[in-house]
C-alpha cells in the first residue's frame, strides 16, 4: 500500500508541476478590458469634439429662432463664439430693424453681445448671469407716420434676453454705447446723440439679500454730441409690481449750436451761441412719479439781425426776433443765464407738468435767484444719488 501511495503522490506532484506554468500564464481578459475602456474613452472624446464643433452652429440657429419670434423687428447676426471655460457665449454683429416702414437706420446694432455666468454671485449661493454689450447703438426715430417712427416700446426685449440665457440676469455692462434721436421730417436729417456711454446695471436679482427696497443700481456716463458731459444714476426696486425708483441725470456744457438741427425742426429757430445745462430728477413709487426738469442756457444768443435777415424767411425772422427778445428780457444778468424748473407729477405712463409754476420759475431764475445744475436735497432726502463736482475745464454754470 505504501508503494502505491508513494506512486500516486509522485504522479500528483508531477502533474502539478506540468500544469503550473499553464496556470501562471497571463489571461487575455485584463487586456481586453483595457482595450474596451480605451475604445469607450476615444469615442467619448470624439463625441465631445464633434459636439463642441457643432455648438456654435446650434446656438446660432437658436438665436435666429428667438429673433424670428419677434414679429415687429427682423434681425441679422454674425458668428457665435462659445467660451466653455467661463460658461459664456458671444454673438457678433447684431442688427435688428423694424419690419414696418422704410426706416434708414436699424433700431439696435452692436458689435458683440456676451452672455455668461456671473461667477462672483456664487459666493452668495446664487447661479445668475450677466450680459456685456460692446458698442451698442440705439436709434430712436420720430416721424409723422407711426409706421415710419421707431422707439422700441412695442418690442419684447427683456423676454428676448431671457430666452437667450437659461439663468436669471443679474448684471448688465455696456461699453462704448450710443443713443441717437433722429428725424427725417425736415430738409436736413436731424441727429442728436449721446456717445461714449459706459453703463452698469447691478444686482437685478438681489443676490446679496439686501433689505433696502431700492436694491438695483444703474450708473452711466458719456458725452453729448462728442462734447458735453452726461451723467446718470438710478436706484430701483425690480420686484415692485408697479415701477418704484429714484433717478437723477445731468448734462453739463453743451454747445447749443450743435443742436441747431433739432431746434429748427421742432422750434423753428436756431442758436447763434450759448451753452446748455440740464438736470432731471424724479422719484416713483407704486406707479406714481414726481420730479422736475431744469433746462438752463448760459451766454445765450438766439437772434442776430444781420445773419437772420440773410438766412431766414420773413416768418422765421420775426419768430427768431421774438424768441431772442423774450430770452434776453428773462435772462438773469448776474449769471447771464436763461432757464426754469419744470415740475411734473402723476401716473408714470403720462406725468403732467405744471405750466403755471414753470412760468413762475422762469421769473424766479431771471429776477430772484438763478438755478444751478445740481441735485436738490429735498427731492433726494437720503442722499443716495449724488454727482461729483465738475472739473474747471468743463463749461459749467457759476456756483456749481
Amino acid at each position: 500500500m505504501s508503494l502505491v501511495f508513494q506512486a500516486r503522490h509522485l504522479l500528483a506532484s508531477a502533474m502539478a508541476q506540468i500544469s503550473a506554468p499553464a496556470l501562471s500564464t497571463p489571461q487575455p481578459r485584463p487586456r481586453r478590458r483595457w482595450h474596451f475602456a480605451a475604445i469607450i474613452t476615444t469615442f467619448i472624446i470624439l463625441a465631445l469634439c464633434v459636439a463642441r464643433a457643432c455648438m456654435p452652429i446650434a446656438v446660432r440657429w437658436y438665436v435666429n429662432r428667438v429673433i424670428d419670434e419677434n414679429k415687429l423687428y427682423q434681425g441679422q447676426i454674425g458668428d457665435v463664439t462659445i467660451h466653455l471655460w467661463r460658461g459664456a457665449y458671444s454673438i457678433h454683429e447684431i442688427r435688428l430693424s423694424k419690419v414696418t416702414g422704410n426706416i434708414p437706420v436699424p433700431f439696435i446694432q452692436m458689435d458683440r453681445l456676451d452672455l455668461q455666468i456671473q461667477w462672483s454671485a456664487l459666493i452668495h449661493g446664487h447661479i445668475v448671469g450677466q450680459v456685456s454689450m460692446d458698442h451698442p447703438v440705439l436709434n430712436f426715430v420720430d416721424a409723422k407716420d407711426q409706421s415710419q417712427s421707431q422707439f422700441g416700446s412695442d418690442g419684447p426685449w427683456l423676454q428676448m434676453l431671457t430666452d437667450l440665457f437659461p439663468f436669471s440676469l443679474n448684471r448688465v455692462n455696456i461699453h462704448n454705447g450710443e443713443i441717437h434721436f433722429r428725424t427725417y421730417r425736415s430738409k436736413a436729417p436731424v441727429d442728436a446723440y449721446l456717445d461714449q456711454i459706459v453703463a452698469t446695471i447691478d444686482d437685478l436679482t438681489n443676490v446679496k439679500n439686501e433689505t433696502t427696497p431700492m436694491v438695483t443700481t444703474v450708473t452711466a456716463s458719456g458725452m453729448a454730441m462728442d462734447q458735453a458731459t452726461f451723467q446718470f444714476k438710478m436706484n430701483l426696486n425690480p420686484f415692485s409690481y408697479r415701477p418704484s425708483f429714484q433717478v437723477a441725470t445731468r448734462l453739463l456744457g453743451l454747445d447749443v449750436t450743435k443742436i441747431n438741427g433739432l431746434s429748427l425742426a421742432y422750434g423753428g429757430f436756431d442758436f447763434k451761441r450759448g451753452w446748455f445745462d440740464l438736470v432731471i430728477q424724479a422719484n416713483a413709487a407704486n406707479g406714481q412719479i414726481s420730479g422736475y426738469v431744469r433746462p438752463l442756457f448760459r451766454d445765450l444768443q438766439v437772434f442776430r439781425i444781420g445773419q437772420d435777415l440773410k438766412e431766414d424767411n420773413p416768418v422765421q425772422f420775426f419768430w427768431q426776433a421774438l424768441v431772442g427778445t423774450t430770452t434776453g428780457v428773462l435772462t438773469n444778468w448776474h449769471r447771464d443765464q436763461f432757464g426754469t424748473q419744470i415740475p411734473f407729477t402723476g401716473d408714470l405712463s403720462a406725468p403732467k407738468p405744471d405750466l403755471l409754476i414753470t412760468l413762475g420759475n422762469v421769473l424766479r431764475n431771471a429776477f430772484i435767484r438763478a438755478y444751478l445744475p445740481r441735485i436738490e436735497p429735498d427731492v433726494n432726502p437720503d442722499q443716495t444719488l449724488q454727482f461729483e463736482a465738475p472739473t474747471f475745464e468743463q463749461q459749467i454754470s457759476v456756483g456749481d
